[in-house]
């Protein structure tokens, strides 16, 4: 597998499914940063190919060492912006993979696909492993979008998706944390420069709508890929207890739900069909301590599995991309 495509040197493809791609030192103390420098051509034509790399038993684990990988490979972390999972930032843009509690599960998605700007790259570190639970599910998203039957894809891609997201004091992320901001005007021009509706509400409230693609053209590729939070932030998606809880606060004051792109509410079924594609597409690699797993965020959806403590996992973002670049404008 190794010799079609170039000579990685001192490392090895371990032999497996093709998703993700395991990458192993082929000798004892290879340190994982001076060897990604000199491999990062090869290591984004594997990843393109693959979707997923993850590096495993190189030296040198720290998140120090995690966030000099990412420089290595793809340039300067990213910020956080227009974030929904509550987190924390470790220093230089590398943050908590999500402070969500232990036993809450997380679907499948892929990183900000909900706004017009995000990360081409995203990386995690395991930190700690787990005591039990807590893999990182992943799901190739060109397959995802192949599942998916021709009649639903299609209405979807012709209608796309709106999502809601009510911001509120008492729960969830609020608008300051998400927009990195305490200024209401900074957040207008955020939103007017984004294809995002906002309006204000009372007692610091904030509601914005946007309107996006269920599907996106990879850039570098040209691979069609299954590229949304349309199932991920749906209220069905929700424990039922959690879900009715919320809505009988009324519909207009979930935290964040999605609908068909002309506000319609998207049919059960459909739902269903979404969730048993990416089902279909997951694979589950258990974290061992100093892992590096690099994703291309539009190739490779990820989650999370409970989990039983300890556990830290880092992730830091890098190559920024726009919805405004695909569109040419």
């Amino acid at each position: 597998m190794e010799s079609d495509v170039f000579t990685l040197t001192e490392a090895r493809l371990v032999p497996g499914p093709p998703f993700p791609l395991v990458i192993e030192p082929a000798t004892k103390e290879i340190d994982v940063v001076a060897w990604a420098t000199a491999h990062r051509r090869p290591i984004h034509e594997l990843l393109l190919r693959h979707g997923g790399i993850l590096f495993r038993g190189f030296t040198g684990g720290s998140v120090e060492t995690f966030r000099s990988f990412i420089a290595a490979v793809s340039g300067e972390p990213l910020p956080y912006m227009e974030g929904t999972s509550p987190r924390h930032e470790l220093g230089d843009h590398i943050y908590t993979s999500t402070d969500y509690p232990a036993h809450q599960r997380i679907p499948l998605h892929n990183e900000l696909s909900y706004s017009n700007n995000w990360p081409l790259r995203l990386f995690f570190h395991c930190v700690t492993p787990p005591a039990s639970g807590g893999a990182t599910p992943v799901a190739d998203s060109r397959n995802v979008y192949q599942r998916i039957s021709p009649a639903l894809r299609e209405r979807l891609e012709e209608r796309g998706y709106l999502y809601v997201r009510h911001f509120s004091p008492d729960m969830g992320v609020g608008w300051r944390k998400a927009f990195q901001t305490d200024d209401r005007a900074a957040v207008e021009r955020y939103c007017a420069d984004n294809d995002i509706d906002f309006t204000w509400g009372a007692d610091d409230e904030l509601t914005t709508r946007q309107r996006r693609p269920v599907s996106e053209a990879h850039p570098e590729t040209g691979e069609m890929t299954w590229f949304n939070h349309l199932t991920f932030f749906n209220v069905s998606t929700l424990d039922p207890m959690v879900a009715e809880t919320l809505l009988s606060m009324g519909k207009e004051n979930l935290p964040n739900n999605t609908y068909y792109g002309d506000g319609a509410d998207i049919e059960p079924a459909a739902l269903d069909e979404l969730r048993a594609a990416y089902d279909a597409e997951t694979v589950t690699i258990p974290w061992q301590e100093g892992d590096i797993m690099m994703l291309d965020n539009m190739l490779a959806a990820h989650g999370r599995e409970p989990y039983t403590p300890p556990r830290q996992i880092v992730v830091g973002m890098a190559e920024p991309w726009s919805r405004f670049e695909s569109e040419g404008r």
